[in-house]
């Protein structure tokens, strides 16, 4: 007991430094097992169509040295495209149809008072569980923070000093957060780089102690408003950027997926304004790959490697052009996909990435066994340490999610070839893409007779997730 109060106090000393929002639930359990630390990282609207890992346009040396020595996951999903629902769903191991959050306004615990989170199940059995920025939603309120989880919750702010320098809106402020700003600010003056520095302050600390940790990290870029210092800007040429042109020929079904006055001013953008969207972007990302590699550093300098599990992954993807869209909560691939590192010491990797169908509700049952524990029958995920030891074995799994668009209930799931979505059940429209040759989801196939076996076949495997439907 003295000993946790101990480490609270040394850890409140240490970020001091950074201006911050803090939590403190109360009493500490006794801690009864030396196990494996954990450190998961979160990033907002982080788009894995950009393929972080290995597209030479984007800058981050970091995602790609972190995925070097890890497993990385090329097929893992969200279950729900917004920051609540998946992040609930993500740190319950349930999907959003059973925790019953599908929206950004209300907290989860309205609803699941009892439901024993992630951090809380390490919490319970000894476990020291902080939080650094945004893990859950709702960064910066304490009434959407969950004090069960966590042992301290802390959210580094400060002025808005950091959103000084050159910028605007790209849409002539039709859309009032597609806008970008080159900060005149150092990376320690936002809050993600005070996240940063807090979470290093804390790693320093807390491996200085022989206790098991949990510790969350939450940066919310490159979640909009883009604004980074201007140095990660300065990465980027708006003329060698590629734009994602949709193909003169495509099914028209993008309505029922999207805002449609938001759709009808992103296809209004002009070049020029489509090539800022994506600087604004990378720039945002390569602002956080930064501050990934200060954590990464800190593991190196601690050698701390061969006792914690390291996990960075993101809430949902995003559209950068794809389908005339810049955003998210649609139904296709670059909304729903999402970047998932796992590096778990004590494993030998045969390989470094798996092409396996995968979800964030598996994180929950993952971390559950890498830890030493057997992950209970209630979640709805499925561990991946199976793949983590042989990442091409065999594995019969589809990826479920699903958005709502005010009058517009969207399901949808995807195997290895196909993606197959519903509108209202059906009544608003159904959509079949083949990815073997149709990767962007352009040609919709739902209607043609010749792939009606196919349609139903996956109707049915779309019903045993959403019978409701």
């Amino acid at each position: 007991m003295r000993a946790r109060k101990l480490v609270r106090t040394r850890i409140m000393m240490l970020v001091t430094l950074v201006t911050l929002t803090v939590t403190t639930p109360g009493s500490f359990a006794a801690r009864r097992f030396q196990r494996p630390n954990v450190l998961l990282v979160t990033i907002d609207d982080l788009s894995t169509d950009l393929s972080i890992y290995r597209n030479r346009e984007v800058v981050s040396p970091h995602f790609k040295r972190l995925a070097s020595r890890s497993m990385r996951f090329d097929r893992a999903y969200t279950q729900f495209p917004t920051c609540n629902p998946s992040r609930t769903s993500m740190l319950t191991g349930l999907r959003p149809g059973t925790t019953g959050i599908l929206d950004n306004t209300v907290f989860f615990r309205t609803l699941l008072p009892d439901v024993v989170t992630l951090p809380q199940f390490f919490r319970q059995r000894g476990y020291f569980t902080m939080n650094i920025g945004k893990t859950f939603h709702g960064v910066g309120d304490k009434s959407w923070d969950d004090l069960s989880s966590w042992d301290i919750s802390i959210t580094p702010g400060g002025r808005n000093k950091w959103r000084s320098g050159e910028g605007r809106n790209l849409t002539n402020d039709k859309i009032a957060w597609a806008r970008w700003v080159a900060s005149d600010r150092p990376d320690a003056d936002h809050p993600d780089g005070r996240v940063a520095s807090a979470a290093v302050s804390a790693l320093e600390e807390l491996h200085s102690t022989a206790e098991p940790f949990f510790l969350a990290v939450g940066f919310q870029r490159p979640h909009s408003p883009f604004i980074a210092p201007k140095r990660y800007f300065d990465l980027y040429d708006l003329a060698q950027l590629e734009l994602r042109d949709p193909p003169a020929e495509r099914s028209d079904n993008l309505p029922s997926a999207t805002t449609k006055r938001d759709a009808r001013i992103f296809r209004r953008m002009q070049e020029g304004d489509r090539r800022e969207f994506l600087r604004a972007y990378y720039a945002c990302v390569s602002f956080i790959d930064q501050q990934l590699g200060l954590l990464l550093d800190t593991l190196d300098r601690l050698d701390a490697w061969d006792d914690t599990i390291v996990v960075v992954t993101s809430d949902h993807g995003f559209h950068l052009g794809e389908h005339e869209w810049w955003g998210k909560n649609t139904v296709y691939e670059p909304s729903n996909r999402v970047p998932l590192i796992i590096y778990a010491p004590g494993v030998p990797l045969r390989r470094h990435r798996s092409r396996r169908m995968i979800e964030l509700v598996d994180i929950y049952p993952t971390l559950v066994e890498l830890a030493g524990w057997v992950p209970s029958a209630e979640l709805e995920g499925r561990s991946l340490v199976p793949l983590l030891e042989k990442p091409v074995r065999p594995w019969s799994k589809a990826s479920f999610s699903q958005v709502k668009r005010k009058k517009f209930d969207g399901v949808s799931l995807r195997t290895k070839r196909w993606r197959y979505s519903e509108w209202n059940a059906g009544e608003n429209g159904v959509e079949l893409y083949d990815h073997s040759n149709d990767p962007g989801e352009y040609a919709n196939l739902a209607t043609l007779p010749e792939y009606g076996a196919v349609v139903r076949q996956l109707e049915e495997l779309l019903r045993s997730v959403f019978p409701d439907n």
